[in-house]
């Protein structure tokens, strides 16, 4: 008899759960490794993987007929996390707003056919990859805690997402938005809430000093905007026919089946901690 050469068997939740867990602690370890090695590698990281989602973006609304002009919004993506972490919010604004003038001036050559679903789009695009990406920036900025309120807000979005999908493969029957993500259920959100609310008390005391109830506040926010991340990365999938951005990363889909989560918490983190601690 042969070897078994059939492919791996996704779980319940649908991936394959080996691969993702390794690709899972890989990226991890990059992040938290530049993270407290340099902080400008941190921002590098960042970048890198910010301008693989921009891509993978730009390639699937193409399939929608949108032709985003690629060089100025590559270019204005990089500018933009640039400002945002040697000047702050309001560089990364005036990134943005620049950014968005450069991607209609770019555009304007191709002519008036399909010129306003182009700029839309690339606008659209702007604002929800690297304007939101730009906030996980602002968080490494203080030279106090910078590092540790980035680790903050990665353990309160994969502690949603962990207990999300622990509580949903055992527990879960009730679907929560069956329209847009069949796999999602109400027990498996009351698993992210659960483990979102204990990672944002336990970080939050222990890495920022500060009190219990901020972060019950910080987990308790981040699990509504990862939820809607991720389930807003989804309708715009199932609008484009798609089933993930990409194959770069095995047992997650692309670099923004990645990002969707983080990219909807990063604001509201970055809000919530210089605020509340």
């Amino acid at each position: 008899m042969g070897l078994d050469q059939s492919p791996p068997v996704p779980s319940r939740a649908g991936r394959n759960l080996p691969a993702a867990i390794g690709v899972g602690v890989g990226l991890g370890a990059v992040i938290i490794g530049s993270l407290f090695w340099q902080k400008s590698l941190f921002v590098l990281v960042v970048l890198a993987a910010v301008l693989v989602a921009v891509d993978e973006m730009i390639r699937a609304l193409k399939t929608s007929g949108a032709a985003i002009p690629r060089i100025p919004v590559l270019v204005g993506t990089t500018a933009m996390l640039v400002a945002a972490y040697f000047g702050g919010p309001m560089a990364l604004l005036v990134g943005l707003a620049l950014t968005v003038l450069a991607t209609i001036f770019w555009r304007m050559p191709s002519g008036s056919i399909g010129f306003v679903r182009d700029v839309t789009a690339g606008v659209f695009l702007l604002a929800y990859i690297p304007l939101l990406a730009g906030f996980a920036v602002l968080l490494v900025q203080p030279d106090a805690d910078g590092p540790q309120r980035v680790v903050t807000f990665f353990l309160v979005v994969v502690a949603s997402d962990v207990g999300g999908y622990v509580a949903g493969v055992l527990f879960g029957k009730h679907p929560m938005a069956p329209t847009i993500s069949p796999k999602k259920s109400w027990e498996g959100f009351a698993g992210s809430a659960l483990a979102c609310i204990g990672a944002g008390i336990g970080s939050v005391v222990w890495l920022l000093d500060g009190n219990w109830w901020a972060g019950a506040i910080v987990g308790a926010v981040a699990v509504l905007t990862a939820t809607v991340g991720d389930l807003g990365e989804s309708m715009i999938k199932r609008d484009l026919g798609i089933k993930d951005m990409s194959n770069l990363l095995p047992g997650h889909g692309g670099v923004m089946d990645r990002l969707d989560s983080l990219l909807a918490t990063a604001p509201a983190v970055w809000l919530l901690l210089h605020l509340l601690v």
